[in-house]
C-alpha cells in the first residue's frame, strides 16, 4: 500500500519507494540525503535525493523534478511479543489482534538480543514485516 505525493515535499526521515515508476513497487527507502536547485532558464527546480532501503540497507540515489508525482509506503507500525525463536525466524503474537507472525528480518543493531518474552515493535511495509526495536 502507498499513497502519492510531490518529490518536492519530501524532507530527510521521509520515506519513499525507489526506483521511482508510475506503479506503487520499488524498495520501502528512508531519505538520508535531500538537496534541491533553484530553477533554471530552460528547466523546473530539481531534487535530489538518497535513500537507504529498510529492508536491505541498500544506498538507492534519485533525481527529478520536485513536481513529480512520487509513491509513499504506507508504515504499519504494530507492537508484539516474542513467543519463540527457531533458528532464524522469531514468532511474534501481536499486541492488539493476538495474531502470530513468522519473521525472519531484524535490523542489524538488535540482531542476536532477542529473547522470548520481550515486546518489540515490528513494522509491516509493502507486505514485507521486520522488526525494528525492542521496547521495554
Amino acid at each position: 500500500m502507498s499513497k502519492p505525493a510531490d518529490l518536492g515535499s519530501l524532507k530527510i526521515g521521509s520515506y519513499i519507494l525507489l526506483p521511482v515508476s508510475d506503479q506503487p513497487d520499488g524498495e520501502a527507502c528512508r531519505i538520508t540525503e535531500y538537496d534541491t536547485s533553484k530553477p533554471g532558464k530552460h528547466g523546473a527546480a530539481k531534487a535530489r535525493i538518497v535513500g537507504v532501503g529498510v529492508f536491505d540497507g541498500k544506498s538507492r540515489p534519485h533525481v527529478g523534478p520536485v513536481s513529480m508525482q512520487v509513491h509513499i509506503p504506507l508504515i504499519d507500525k504494530r507492537m508484539g511479543q516474542v513467543i519463540s525463536i527457531i533458528g532464524e525466524t522469531i514468532q511474534i503474537m501481536d499486541s492488539e489482534t493476538f495474531e502470530t507472525i513468522d519473521v525472519t528480518l531484524v535490523d542489524a543493531e538488535i540482531n542476536g538480543t532477542i529473547e522470548n518474552g520481550q515486546n518489540v515493535e515490528y513494522w509491516k511495509v509493502m507486505g514485507r514485516t521486520k522488526i525494528m526495536r525492542i521496547k521495554s
